[in-house]
């Protein structure tokens, strides 16, 4: 499996991606899941990919073959072309592939989420299905992701807001949203690639790869162990109260929750953020039914 995501604000884009293909329990491997396509001055393109290894690989190898020839995502005009234009290349790989895939009851499992910009257009972020319909990320649900999703996305929701968020802090979320996922899933795993890019940049000039043993992820992850406890510690507190009968008080009054005393250095008590009230708005992702995985899933 993998985990890839992009997230969007008004100050640019942060993708990121981890690094881990897995063919069973004992076939595991290391393959780059974030490839650019860079016209300096004029355009910039980051494509993160999931699922079958051999079919993004397919996918990946035509739209290079295109670049290099000024085609496809060298001439587009905007980024909305661009994911059509992947959405397109997905479509001839599952003509060439699908058949004998489900022959062999694999389905043809291919995700790809496009990032970037062309100039004179803000940049986007877009999620290309199996099918090649694209699906924008939008200033309500600004990030968007691919592959082992469910784990890393509660730290999303909770702080990534388009407005409000700088790159700074949304690299850290990616971060820590990858961390969350590979400390309950061991098909995702280092390397990781993250790469920041500024409104109008129209080019890559910030980009890191993350290796298990960095010194600089190891700290960014204890921090955040550390910080979780510290901050399940300055909760309130839960105390158990003697069981009640039936008779003299309900039966919920005896779990309480109680303010622990204020501490010297305490930060002002937050605000809780306001909640939708009306309904849900839809969330993009995965398909309620799992697709089967392919020999190699990446």
């Amino acid at each position: 499996m993998t985990y890839c995501l992009g997230i969007m604000t008004r100050f640019g884009l942060v993708m990121a991606s981890d690094s881990r293909t897995n063919a069973g329990y004992d076939q595991v491997n290391t393959t780059r899941k974030m490839h650019t396509f860079v016209m300096p001055g004029e355009r910039v393109f980051i494509v993160l990919t999931s699922g079958s290894l051999s079919c993004t690989q397919s996918v990946l190898t035509l739209l290079r073959r295109d670049w290099d020839k000024g085609k496809g995502l060298a001439s587009c005009p905007g980024l909305y072309d661009a994911a059509r234009i992947i959405g397109e290349t997905v479509r001839k790989v599952a003509q060439l592939d699908r058949e004998a895939l489900e022959r062999d009851e694999y389905r043809f499992n291919v995700h790809l989420i496009l990032g970037g910009q062309v100039k004179g257009e803000p940049p986007g972020v877009y999620l290309v299905y199996p099918q090649g319909n694209p699906l924008q990320a939008t200033e309500d649900t600004p990030y968007l992701q691919i592959g082992e999703t469910k784990y890393g996305r509660p730290i999303l929701d909770r702080g990534i807001r388009f407005a409000d968020t700088s790159l700074e802090e949304a690299a850290k979320y990616a971060l820590l949203s990858i961390d969350s996922t590979m400390k309950s899933n061991v098909t995702v795993g280092p390397p990781i690639d993250l790469v920041a890019y500024s409104n109008d940049e129209l080019n890559i000039t910030r980009q890191r790869r993350f290796d298990g043993d960095d010194p600089a992820w190891t700290k960014l992850r204890t921090r955040w162990d550390q910080a979780l406890r510290q901050a399940i510690a300055r909760l309130p507190a839960i105390r158990f109260a003697p069981s009640p009968s039936a008779a003299t008080a309900p039966q919920q009054e005896s779990i309480q929750v109680v303010e622990p005393p204020p501490q010297q250095g305490d930060a002002p008590e937050l605000q809780p953020q306001a909640t939708e009230t009306g309904p849900r708005r839809e969330r993009p992702g995965r398909p309620t039914d799992r697709p089967q995985s392919s020999p190699v899933e990446g």
